[in-house]
C-alpha cells in the first residue's frame, strides 16, 4: 500500500454533518468562541472573589508645598542654564562645557535613560498583536502499536509545518497598560537623573575652579608675607649693626620666613590637587592644568534672590526625578491589582501540515484555528497579595524617598540663603578691618624705621595684615561659592521639557 492511502483517515462524525471536515469547523468556529467567552464569563463572576486586595494599600502621602516650608508666592527668578557665563571668565565657560560634553558620569547617566527608553518599548509592545512564524520539519518513526493505523505504523516518515500563529491580549483591565506607564515614569525619572548630574557636574567645576582661585590669592599674600618678611629681616640685621637692636630680634625675624616657606609650600601642594581635581573633572590628563591660573578679582558676582522660590519644586531635577519614581511605583500597584483579574488572551493560526515534505503544498493540508485562553487566579497561596503589599511598601518608599528630597531642597536652599546674606555683612566688616590694620601696619613701621617703635610692635602689626588679607580673600571665595551652591540648590537652571515634567502628585490613589 502506498503513503498516500494513509492519509485517507476515517471521517469524523463532522463529515456526516458537513461533507468536508474544514468546512464545519469554519461554520462551527464563532460558535464555539462565543460559548467559550460566555462559560469563561461564568467563571469569572463566581470565582472572583476567591482572590482579594482587600486591606492592601500604600500608607505614606507626599510632602505639601507649605508644609516643607515653602512659600505659598515668592517672585524669584529662574536660573539661566548655563548660568556660568554670568561669572564673565572664558576658561571656566570651557571647563564646564568640556565636562558636559566628556564627563564618563553624564555618558553613564545617558545610557540609563537609553536602557529605561527600551524598557518603555518593550512595555508598549506586549499591549499589540504579536504575530509569529514558523517551519518545521521532522524524520520521524511513527509507532507500530499507536494512534496511527499500517501502513504508516511502524514506517519512518517526514511531517512538516508552516505556520503562522497570531495572539493579542486584551487587557481588558488595565495590567499592561499599567506596566506600560511605570516604564514611562522609570525613563522620565532617568531623563531627570541626567538633568540632576548635569547640573551637579557643571557646580562642582565651578566650585574647584573657584577652591583653586582662593589658593592661588592665598599664595600671593603668602608671598607678599614673604618678601615683606625679608625686607624687615633687612632692616633688623641694619639695626643690629648699628647697635640699635639685639640678636633676639634677629633671631625673632630669621624664624619667620621658614614658617612662611613652609606655608608657600602647602598651598602649592593644595593648588597643584586642584587643578588635578579640574582635570579629572573635565576629563583631561592630570597635567594639563598646569597653567590655569584663576583670579577672583576677574570674576563678576551677579545678584541672586534673597528669599525662597513657591516654586522650587518644580526646578530640581532630583525632586521631578523622585515624582516620576512615584508616579512609576504607583503603576506598578496598579498593575499587581491588576493581576488579580482575569487575563484574556485571543490566539489563533493558520498554516499547512503534512505527512511527507511532498504532500505540504498540496490541497487538503491546510489548518487554522482561532479561540480565547483565559486565565484566573483562584488559589496562589498568598502570592499575588504579597506581591501586591511589595508594590504598595515599594510606593510608600517612593514617596517617603521623595519627602526627603524636598526637605533636602529647601533646607539646601535656605541655607544658602542665609549664607549668602552673612557673607555680604562679613565681607562688608571685613573691608574695614582690613584697611585698618594696613593703617595700623604702615604706622608701626614707620616709627620702627624712625627708632620711635619696638619690632615687636611690627610683629603684631604684620600679623594683624596677613590674617585680615587672607580673611578677605577667603570671604570672597566664598561668596563665590556660595553663589554656585546657591544655584545648584535653585535647580541649576533645569527646565523640565513638557513630556518630563511630572504628573500631579497622586499619593496613593490608584492603590487606594
Amino acid at each position: 500500500m502506498k503513503v498516500e492511502h494513509v492519509l485517507e483517515l476515517p471521517r469524523s462524525a463532522l463529515d456526516d454533518e458537513c461533507g468536508r471536515p474544514i468546512e464545519c469547523v469554519k461554520r462551527r468556529l464563532p460558535t464555539v468562541a462565543a460559548l467559550v467567552i460566555a462559560v469563561a464569563s461564568t467563571i469569572v463572576l463566581t470565582l472572583a472573589g476567591c482572590a482579594s486586595t482587600e486591606g492592601i494599600s500604600s500608607q505614606a502621602a507626599p510632602l505639601s508645598a507649605t508644609r516643607a516650608g515653602l512659600p505659598e508666592s515668592a517672585a524669584v527668578p529662574a536660573v539661566a542654564p548655563e548660568w556660568w557665563r554670568a561669572f564673565g571668565d572664558p576658561a571656566l565657560t570651557a571647563l564646564i562645557e568640556r565636562t558636559l560634553t566628556d564627563s564618563p558620569t553624564l555618558k553613564a547617566a545617558q545610557a540609563r535613560l537609553a536602557r529605561a527608553s527600551a524598557n518603555v518599548g518593550a512595555a508598549d509592545a506586549a499591549r499589540q498583536p504579536q504575530v509569529n512564524g514558523g517551519l518545521d520539519v521532522t524524520r520521524q518513526r511513527f509507532s507500530a502499536n499507536g494512534l496511527y493505523p499500517p501502513p504508516l505504523a511502524g514506517s519512518t516518515q517526514d511531517t512538516a509545518t508552516l505556520q503562522a500563529t497570531g495572539s493579542w491580549d486584551l487587557d481588558l483591565f488595565g495590567r499592561n497598560r499599567a506596566v506600560l506607564d511605570a516604564a514611562i515614569g522609570v525613563e522620565r525619572a532617568a531623563a531627570a537623573d541626567r538633568e540632576a548630574a548635569r547640573v551637579l557636574l557643571a557646580s562642582n567645576v565651578a566650585r574647584t575652579y573657584l577652591q583653586l582661585a582662593r589658593l592661588i590669592e592665598q599664595r600671593e599674600v603668602a608671598t607678599r608675607a614673604l618678601a615683606q618678611r625679608d625686607e624687615l629681616l633687612g632692616l633688623i640685621r641694619q639695626r643690629v649693626q648699628a647697635g640699635i637692636d639685639t640678636a633676639v630680634e634677629l633671631r625673632q625675624g630669621e624664624a619667620l620666613l621658614p614658617e612662611t616657606r613652609q606655608q608657600l609650600e602647602a598651598l602649592d601642594e593644595q593648588i597643584t590637587l586642584a587643578r588635578h581635581a579640574l582635570a579629572a573633572l573635565s576629563v583631561q590628563a592630570p597635567n594639563a592644568l598646569e597653567a590655569l591660573t584663576p583670579r577672583l578679582a576677574a570674576l563678576t558676582m551677579s545678584d541672586l534672590p534673597g528669599a525662597l522660590p513657591a516654586d522650587l519644586l518644580g526646578r530640581r531635577a532630583d525632586i521631578s526625578a523622585a515624582r516620576w519614581r512615584i508616579e512609576a511605583a504607583t503603576r506598578d500597584v496598579d498593575a499587581a491589582r491588576a493581576q488579580f483579574y482575569p487575563n484574556i488572551n485571543l490566539s489563533a493560526f493558520i498554516g499547512l501540515s503534512s505527512i511527507g515534505l511532498d504532500r505540504l503544498l498540496r490541497s487538503g493540508s491546510e489548518q487554522y484555528g482561532a479561540g480565547p485562553a483565559i486565565h484566573l487566579p483562584i488559589f496562589d497561596a498568598g502570592r499575588l497579595r504579597a506581591n501586591l503589599r511589595g508594590k504598595a511598601s515599594d510606593l510608600d518608599l517612593a514617596i517617603e524617598n521623595y519627602n526627603g528630597v524636598v526637605v533636602d531642597a529647601v533646607h539646601d536652599v535656605a541655607d544658602q540663603l542665609g549664607s549668602l546674606q552673612s557673607l555680604e555683612r562679613q565681607r562688608r566688616e571685613q573691608n574695614l578691618a582690613q584697611t585698618a590694620a594696613e593703617l595700623s601696619y604702615d604706622l608701626a613701621t614707620q616709627r620702627y624705621r624712625a627708632g620711635l617703635g619696638t619690632y615687636l610692635t611690627v610683629l603684631n602689626a604684620e600679623a594683624g595684615v596677613l590674617a585680615a588679607r587672607r580673611l578677605s580673600a577667603d570671604l570672597l571665595a566664598r561668596a563665590f561659592d556660595t553663589r554656585v551652591a546657591l544655584i545648584r540648590a535653585l535647580g541649576g537652571g533645569y527646565v523640565a521639557a513638557p513630556s518630563d515634567a511630572p504628573p500631579p502628585q497622586r499619593t496613593a490613589l490608584a492603590a487606594r
